[in-house]
């Protein structure tokens, strides 16, 4: 009866069904939203263009203005920011102490001794206590006025620094999870993307050392992660046709391959992270794009994912492997050539694994064989979540990239929150029940 009165519903039903995870991750944020709202203090440019205006409306140029803030990379770069923006404007007096409160106390004692008219202490919210305390000592700057940044109510979770280090962090997995997307939906599993990564991540360090180590130009590091990617592409190459060839399950063919990468992964490193790469091998997992302020990583994460769906929605390739995981006998009677899109979609498993192993080796600058330690749980989780079936046949891509966030949204907000890693363990495991369980239901 809904359906007859309302001829769009079914068409926006089925358009978006996919997608319900999607109000999930909206809740989730906005539940920890509200629970990390609290006072927000300034830093940085931010913090220095506030307080530079108001000692341009009240200061004159000749008074003395001591900059104050502990001796850190964020503090640092807000007093060269003031110290930038105040020598502009021709204040000629401008001092700066880095450091605790010894240092600070020194500044303000050399402060105090100086007579050209009114004297300013400009500091940041968590030194002011420090200042605050050191001033009451000292009777010289008993007028000394004390500038520190307006504190404004904010949730923590949407700072955009929290953002961008949840995008950046979930990168890795999201990137390994696209491959993963598309063997489950052929009725599959991989479990060694998390050895791959390790091993990428080694094979990547060890060929940059090789080919030059800190000294090791752009032509280097392309082609030492183009040779990570290819070694694992080949693993996930052998892994698919051990499944195809041999008719070995999925789970029993890739769970060997788990093994002989992590193994392999030791034996290069000989146990140890392999280092002595060059400043600029961090670009790609570190560097972030200046115009938008996103993470190099982040916006490899979207090309494929944009990749990988024009793949599974607009080309007979991924219809293909959507009919092998929904009937693999009715496929291959079809003229679907099954076997070789089996082997295909387990070697791009394999090869986005060894190109996560290098974001990680980037991000980290290094390679150990430790690395990518139960990723493929959390590569597994972000798929399901995402509502890709199990039981093959089902799921988009996008809906893994939403679950992926889902999965980071949880742990960054049980962060900020304080839950301990145990307990995190616990819901991360209830979640990806409540994922399955959700597919189950709807199957039925």
């Amino acid at each position: 009866m809904t359906a007859e009165r309302f001829p769009w519903i079914d068409p926006v039903r089925r358009r978006f069904s996919g997608y319900g995870m999607l109000g999930v991750l909206l809740l989730l944020s906005v539940l920890f939203s509200v629970l990390t709202l609290q006072d927000q203090h300034p830093s940085g440019d931010r913090a220095a263009s506030e307080l530079v205006d108001v000692l341009e409306d009240r200061a004159d140029r000749q008074h003395a203005i001591l900059l104050v803030a502990r001796d850190s990379d964020q503090d640092r770069s807000f007093l060269e920011a003031m110290r930038t923006k105040l020598t502009d404007l021709g204040f000629t007096d401008v001092r700066l102490a880095a450091g605790g409160p010894p240092i600070i106390r020194a500044a303000c004692e050399e402060l105090a001794s100086v007579d050209t008219g009114r004297r300013w202490l400009v500091t940041l919210n968590t030194s002011l206590p420090v200042v605050e305390s050191i001033t009451r000592t000292l009777p010289a700057l008993a007028d000394t006025e004390i500038l520190s940044p307006r504190s404004y109510r904010w949730p923590t979770f949407l700072l955009p620094d929290n953002l961008r280090n949840v995008a950046n962090q979930i990168a890795v997995i999201a990137i390994v999870a696209v491959g993963m997307t598309l063997v489950i939906i052929t009725a599959g599993i991989d479990l060694s993307v998390g050895s791959l990564i390790a091993l990428s991540a080694v094979v990547c360090a060890w060929l940059v050392k090789a080919l030059g180590g800190a000294g090791a130009g752009p032509g280097a590091m392309l082609l030492a992660g183009l040779g990570a990617v290819l070694l694992c592409a080949l693993a996930g190459l052998f892994s698919g046709t051990m499944v195809v060839r041999f008719r070995l399950p999925p789970f029993i063919a890739t769970l060997a391959m788990m093994q002989v990468a992590s193994g392999v992964a030791y034996i290069i490193a000989q146990g140890r992270p392999i280092y002595d790469a060059p400043d600029a091998f961090t670009t790609l997992g570190r560097g972030v794009d200046p115009a938008l302020g996103l993470p190099y990583a982040v916006w490899l994460m979207i090309a494929l994912y944009a990749i990988a769906h024009l793949l599974m929605s607009r080309t007979a390739l991924g219809r293909h492997i959507y009919a092998v995981g929904g009937n693999l006998e009715a496929a291959r009677l079809a003229g679907v050539r099954t076997g070789l899109v089996l082997v295909f979609v387990y070697a791009l498993c394999g090869a986005l694994a060894g190109l996560g192993g290098v974001v990680m080796a980037s991000q980290l600058k290094s390679g150990a064989p430790t690395y990518g330690l139960m990723y493929e749980l959390y590569v597994i989780a972000a798929v399901v979540v995402g509502g890709t079936s199990l039981a093959g046949g089902q799921g988009r891509v996008l809906g893994t990239l939403i679950g992926a966030f889902i999965i980071a949204v949880i742990q960054n907000g049980m962060n900020l929150t304080n839950v301990e890693s145990y307990t995190q363990k616990v819901v991360l495991g209830l979640v990806i029940l409540g994922a399955v369980l959700l597919d189950r239901m709807r199957k039925r």
